[in-house]
């Protein structure tokens, strides 16, 4: 049976980051496991291309979770990445790092915001160059989006309406009005795979093995010295790093004897250490607003036309800009929903184009979407494994509008993403508001709205958190031998888009895996 000295578990985000890193020691013999195919569908690397993905099961493990009680038992329809990368390689390519009270307010050694500031800069090619804020020469690619006639209006009229323009989000400060930035260059996405994985892959040291689903953590009393997997056992003389991100590994963990008493108990698995694993999930709620644009320069109309389609692909082929090449958020603003709020709440986005379901047809009118997610969310749920069998997706809970302030958020926040086109300049360009229409006015009808309509914005979080199940170092308590670094450990989701966080994270993992932290 091959030995490896680290056996890391999941392609995702972070476990190419720690492929890469730990590879770089040639003295180390490192496996990366992937349940998913390699990278190489053309649709991961065209950046509009990621609505493609929403419902391609051979790269996205598509779950859905259990009916949600504030939500009308509505299931919510949730893609993770399952494929080299991860859901980088999915993904809306928004890069943000959320707010120094982010990390701050965790209250963990070692993971307040500056210490993570210089990972964040490690990571980053940063195309607008070096500064205190930002690095260069990093493995991600992050680049500017092109200028657009209606973001260009969005913003003027978030500013008309009181909200700073601010040309970082990722700088001193993230509130204001501006456009995103993203993981893409030259018109192509970069993910975790290809700036990551990439080059590391040529060195003799690692090994990878996509399609191994990993089914079991193996332990010898309460040290883990390897995996078994659907293709067989691999056994490893340091340490298991768990990075199957906020629903894979906590169901790991638990399929290995990991996790809470009586779950475990249900299941018929023996139980290694009793931790509160797969508590405390944590989301970014979602709703958003649909608008019949007067100017036909909409995405939507890009598609509704077999010429207008041509001369786009022709345009990206050619010059790798244009439609194909915008990332999932264009243009944004970070607001709070009230004035004695200390920092922004609430997250704007806006979009050039306009579908009745996410990853589905466009409309057939001329139209944008303006949208809204809470940022500092006090709702928490659960992740189960549902059975022995690994195969079987597990039971989420993502326990959306739990909380009053909650509720509260996502109506102010509503208010202000629907003031924003009816507001000039943008308020030109806008026939009428189609979604959700002038009947819904009162906080009531708002509310409904957002029960009836809110969706997850892919941000899950907190499922393995530090302090609860797992130390500063990442190191699982009460067993040996065992890490889990990815999206899960965050003790709260950060205010923002998370991809970003999770890649400075496992930078850091990586130095904590190799004592250099």
């Amino acid at each position: 049976m091959e030995q490896f000295d680290y056996i890391v578990v999941g392609a995702g985000s972070a476990g190419c980051v720690l492929a890469s890193r730990l590879s770089e020691d040639s003295n180390k013999r490192i496996l990366l496991l992937e349940a998913g195919p390699r990278d190489t569908h053309l649709w991961i690397h065209v950046p509009l291309g990621y609505g493609k993905l929403f419902t391609r099961s051979e790269v996205n493990w598509g779950y859905e979770s259990e009916p949600e009680p504030n939500l009308g038992e509505r299931r919510i329809f949730t893609p993770r990445g399952k494929v080299l990368g991860g859901s980088s390689s999915i993904n809306g390519l928004v890069y943000m790092r959320g707010q120094r009270e982010d990390y701050d307010g965790w209250g963990i050694p070692g993971w307040d915001f500056d210490a993570l500031l210089p990972y964040f800069r490690r990571s980053e090619n940063q195309c607008r160059g070096a500064d205190a804020w930002h690095g260069v020469g990093g493995p991600l690619e992050v680049g500017d989006l092109e200028r657009h006639e209606l973001c260009d209006a969005f913003i003027d009229s978030a500013a008309a309406l009181g909200i700073p323009r601010n040309p970082d989000f990722n700088g001193a400060a993230m509130e204001g009005t501006g456009y995103y930035q993203a993981t893409v260059r030259r018109g192509r996405r970069s993910s975790a795979a290809t700036g990551y994985l990439r080059r590391a892959e040529q060195r003799p040291n690692l090994k990878v093995e996509v399609n191994t689903l990993v089914t079991r953590i193996d332990f010898d009393g309460r040290k883990a010295v390897g995996v078994s997997t659907v293709k067989g056992s691999f056994k490893c003389r340091r340490e298991v790093i768990l990075c199957g991100g906020t629903f894979n590994s906590p169901q790991l963990l638990q399929l290995s004897g990991v996790g809470p008493g009586p779950l475990l108990q249900r299941l018929g698995v023996p139980l290694v250490a009793e931790l509160p694993v797969g508590e405390g999930l944590q989301d970014h709620f979602y709703a958003r607003t649909f608008w019949r644009c007067r100017k036909p320069l909409t995405v939507n109309d890009e598609m509704a036309s077999l010429w207008r389609q041509a001369r786009m692909g022709l345009q990206y082929l050619l010059f790798s800009t244009g439609p194909l090449s915008v990332a999932a958020g264009y243009a944004a603003a970070f607001v709070r929903t009230r004035p004695e709020i200390k920092r922004p709440d609430a997250q704007i986005y806006f979009i050039n184009f306009s579908s009745a379901k996410r990853g589905g047809v466009l409309h057939a009118f001329s139209g944008f979407t303006c949208s809204v997610s809470q940022m500092q969310v006090g709702s928490r749920g659960s992740v189960q494994a549902r059975s022995r069998d690994a195969r079987e997706a597990p039971a989420i809970r993502y326990n959306y509008l739990a909380t009053e302030n909650d509720r509260r958020v996502m109506v102010d926040g509503l208010k202000i993403a629907r003031r924003i086109p009816m507001t000039r300049p943008l308020r030109d360009y806008v026939v009428c508001e189609e979604l959700p229409g002038e009947r819904v006015q009162t906080d009531d009808e708002l509310l409904a709205f957002v029960r009836e309509n809110g969706e997850t914005v892919f941000h899950p979080t907190s499922t393995c958190s530090m302090g609860k199940v797992v130390d500063p170092s990442l190191r699982v308590f009460g067993v040996e031998n065992l890490r889990v670094i990815d999206a899960s450990v965050m003790p709260s989701v950060p205010s923002g888009n998370i991809n970003a966080t999770v890649i400075a994270m496992a930078e850091k993992g990586a130095d904590l895996v190799c004592g250099r932290a």
